[in-house]
């Protein structure tokens, strides 16, 4: 199995983490608060998980999952992820990160800034339309029947392999969504960006129903409505 790197370890990240480790791989967990602040966490991931600075967590990671605020993504290391497939969960609130003309107007997608910021680096967008408490609930083993297919996009076919495998081995399947330029069919405001939840089911504290499993057709089909 192999080493992910994790700068951001939020409620997707950590769950990521998690999922990560229950899959046998080994996990470096990084954020902007310092190693010790994740102590809680390694304890409770076990031996396959240890805490860094994001500079090593970048490092160490085969593949490397950022999972932080738009805002934020400015300060992901950039020399030290170069050749290295990046996984994106991020997305775009407003009112969260600040009004981003690119962004407000399509001129880009969320994870197409990632990229340019990381430019010799191979993005792949995928998590960010999962809800946290709904991600372990999702998943199933490979083969099995009810398994979910989670959107993916990316520019690097190779990366977008490398991506997949990860995912697959974590509980999820994959629905090629295209380039970093179409991530949008599947950002806030997209019937995609929701097509994981049940809206028949009742809402939680958050506002959000529980959870949906969805085939590869009905993910292309959510993809394909979109909108701009």
């Amino acid at each position: 199995m192999s080493t992910i790197g994790l700068i951001g370890t939020g409620k997707i990240g950590s769950n990521l983490a998690r999922m990560a480790v229950a899959a046998g791989h080994h996990v470096v967990l990084s954020n902007s608060r310092g190693p010790e602040s994740l102590a809680d966490l390694v304890a409770e991931l076990g031996e396959r998980a240890s805490a860094a600075p994001p500079v090593e967590a970048a490092l160490a990671g085969d593949l490397v999952v950022v999972s932080l605020p738009l805002y934020a993504l400015r300060d992901v290391p950039a020399a030290e992820l170069v050749g290295k497939v990046i996984i994106d969960t991020s997305n775009y609130f407003a009112e969260r990160d600040g009004t981003v003309p690119e962004l407000e107007s399509g001129a880009v997608t969320v994870s197409e800034l990632l990229q340019k910021h990381l430019e010799k680096s191979k993005v792949v967008k995928c998590f960010n339309n999962l809800y946290y408490r709904h991600m372990s609930l999702l998943a199933r083993p490979s083969g099995a029947p009810d398994r979910t297919h989670l959107t993916m996009a990316g520019d690097d076919a190779e990366a977008k392999t490398a991506a997949a495998e990860f995912i697959g081995s974590i509980g999820y399947s994959v629905v090629d969504a295209g380039p970093l330029a179409e991530g949008w069919r599947f950002e806030l405001g997209r019937l995609a960006y929701a097509v994981y939840t049940d809206d028949t089911t009742e809402r939680d504290e958050n506002g959000i129903h529980g959870p949906a499993i969805r085939t590869a057709d009905e993910v292309r089909e959510a993809l394909a409505k979109a909108t701009r």
